[in-house]
């Protein structure tokens, strides 16, 4: 669930009309929910409480410090996968006993950091990676902690841009070769190996992908014990699938039911790196429509956010439910989906400003009727929306707008010019 709803044909973000937001910070905006962050997290643990678990929330999703700050009051973990993400994290107050960190190209400046902030684990994409961890470990006289990535090869049924877990990825070793990592690194003194991490993607939609993965690892982890390695944990990852259409993907309660009857028993703390499952229905996107314009037999609904607001739709081919914030009548959307059946809609192209082909928001979409001046909401655009956002076409981006209950907050100012170039004097 989140708490965006309509209220008598009006959009409202918990306890606040959209209009009003709109108008006072300007569009594009994007408003995120508090409540939607903590429910969806509370969620997540409350599903894995029946064995030992750390939520690591992963801050590329959507990695606003002032989100961070009561993710980590609320218990949470961080996934970090640079050292601005680390940064990030520290700022918010994170304890970095609860910070895993992956990424296969990872510096030696910001592993360094990362030993000095003694975070959890080190998730390891590569046997080069390792010596330098080991190395830059000892340079430092700090002993820290690795998770090998192993890639179980399992088709995760996803964009071919987002699937990581087969065996022809940069991603991990081959869990033929992990046992050969471990025979050559898992009794080092400065480096402890004692953990494996899998990753099979991210935009899942059935729960099959994650029991295979167990099912295939636990009997590695099982022979690694037998020969003497102490394996402490295991990390799952994240890419656990969002709600980009009404009631589409499982529930962390759904997942819960399928991984925690494998693990119990095993003595393995669980790690997850959950981010579009909790913070992908936290926000929206809100813009305003510029004009409407008829070319043949094409409608376009042209606004003012581009693809250097909401990238994904133009890299992924990624859905995103896009309806006015002011509606009336049957017009009053009951569901989100890609194929909405209602009376006096109109099919448009939802385009931005940007001078590229690939500049839309959707194609050959039903939407209600809309004119210049009107607000649309993009919906499930807390995850990857301002976080890959950019100032190309020399825009500024967007303001972003925290609601809590009945007050909102604006928690990243909007770009100006000036602030876009300040950097270049």
């Amino acid at each position: 669930m989140d708490y965006f709803s309509y209220k008598d044909g009006q959009l409202w973000a918990e306890n606040v009309p959209v209009r009003q937001i709109a108008e006072q910070v300007g569009t594009p905006v994007y408003i995120y929910s508090r409540a939607t962050f903590l429910d969806h997290l509370q969620k997540v643990q409350n599903a894995y409480s029946d064995i030992d678990t750390t939520i690591c929330y992963s801050i590329k999703a959507c990695g606003n410090i002032n989100i961070l700050k009561f993710m980590a009051q609320a218990g949470s973990g961080f996934d970090i996968v640079s050292g601005g993400e680390l940064f990030r994290a520290m700022q918010s107050g994170a304890d970095p006993s609860k910070i895993v960190y992956a990424g296969v190209g990872k510096t030696d400046g910001e592993i360094t950091d990362a030993l000095k902030a003694g975070i959890a684990y080190f998730n390891i994409e590569s046997e080069n990676e390792l010596e330098n961890l080991i190395c830059l470990a000892q340079q430092q006289g700090v002993k820290a902690k690795a998770a090998l990535r192993v890639n179980p090869d399992i088709d995760y049924k996803t964009h071919k841009y987002t699937a990581t877990g087969q065996k022809e990825t940069k991603f991990g070793v081959d869990i033929e070769r992990a046992k050969q990592v471990f025979v050559k690194y898992g009794k080092n003194k400065w480096v402890k190996l004692c953990a494996i991490h899998v990753h099979l993607g991210s935009g899942g939609k059935t729960i099959d992908p994650y029991v295979t993965a167990v099912e295939t690892i636990l009997p590695l982890i099982e022979d690694l014990r037998t020969s003497g390695y102490d394996i402490e944990m295991l990390d799952l990852g994240g890419g656990y699938g969002a709600d980009y259409e009404s009631n589409s993907v499982p529930s962390a309660a759904d997942y819960a039911s399928g991984l925690v009857p494998l693990l119990k028993g095993k003595n393995l703390e669980l790690i997850l790196e959950p981010g579009k499952s909790i913070c992908a229905n936290a926000g929206i996107m809100v813009s305003r429509v510029l004009y409407t314009k008829q070319s043949g037999a094409k409608k376009f609904v042209i606004v003012d956010a581009g693809m250097n607001d909401l990238m994904r739709p133009c890299l992924y081919q990624a859905f995103h439910f896009i309806w006015p914030t002011n509606v009336s009548g049957n017009l009053v959307p009951t569901k989100r989906a890609k194929d909405i059946e209602l009376l006096g809609t109109e099919v448009v192209d939802i385009v931005g400003p940007i001078c590229e082909p690939a500049d839309f928001l959707a194609k050959d979409r039903a939407m209600a009727p809309v004119r210049r001046g009107d607000l649309i909401a993009a919906f499930t655009a807390g995850a990857y929306g301002f976080t890959m956002s950019s100032n190309y076409n020399a825009r500024g981006r967007a303001a972003e707008v925290l609601v809590d209950g009945d007050t909102f907050t604006v928690i990243r100012k909007r770009e100006t010019y000036e602030d876009q170039i300040a950097l270049e004097k």
